[in-house]
């Protein structure tokens, strides 16, 4: 799928792409990611994609591990942004939000019955701060939802629409 990112040392918005991340080196810790995204391209009912910018296409921009929950759940097991589009020398911004968006796409294509749109996901940190930081950035941002007092969260069929809407198609 196209999409657009945006570069940050100028602004401008460039040309990028989600893909199944189909004989693609698929980052790990040992690269400075935080996630061994090398494991889970093995793993059943696992689906790994990535989004890879034309201006650098041998470079991943982040990566995304969907799941189906019981063959009816639409889960994001794992997302991440690449380590050089974190902090002030970030390359490119949008990532995660064309990331999240697509998986909010995968869980209209995939969910069943009352799941249809629907995406779960955890947020697990080991600092607990940084785990109520990065949920709070997952409210504000994506119009995710806390479930209950766990670390699940979800972001609601209308929200994901939004999300589509504005990281997918604009």
């Amino acid at each position: 799928m196209n999409v657009r990112i945006v570069r940050v040392s100028d602004g401008q918005s460039v040309e990028a792409t989600i893909n199944p991340a189909q004989n693609i080196g698929l980052p790990s810790v040992t690269n400075g990611w935080r996630f061994n995204f090398k494991k889970f391209a093995n793993y059943k009912g696992h689906k790994t994609f990535v989004l890879i910018c034309e201006e650098a296409p041998g470079t991943l921009e982040g990566c995304l591990v969907f799941r189906m929950k019981d063959e009816i759940e639409p889960y994001m097991a794992f997302i991440e942004i690449a380590p050089h589009n974190k902090g002030i020398e970030k390359r490119y911004d949008k990532v995660a939000g064309c990331l999240i968006a697509y998986a909010c796409r995968l869980s209209f294509l995939h969910g069943t019955t009352y799941y249809k749109g629907w995406l779960a996901f955890d947020v697990l940190e080991e600092n607990k701060n940084d785990e109520i930081k990065l949920m709070n950035l997952y409210c504000r941002k994506y119009g995710a939802l806390r479930w209950g007092k766990t670390t699940t969260m979800v972001i609601s069929p209308e929200a994901g629409e939004t999300l589509i809407q504005e990281f997918l198609y604009n």
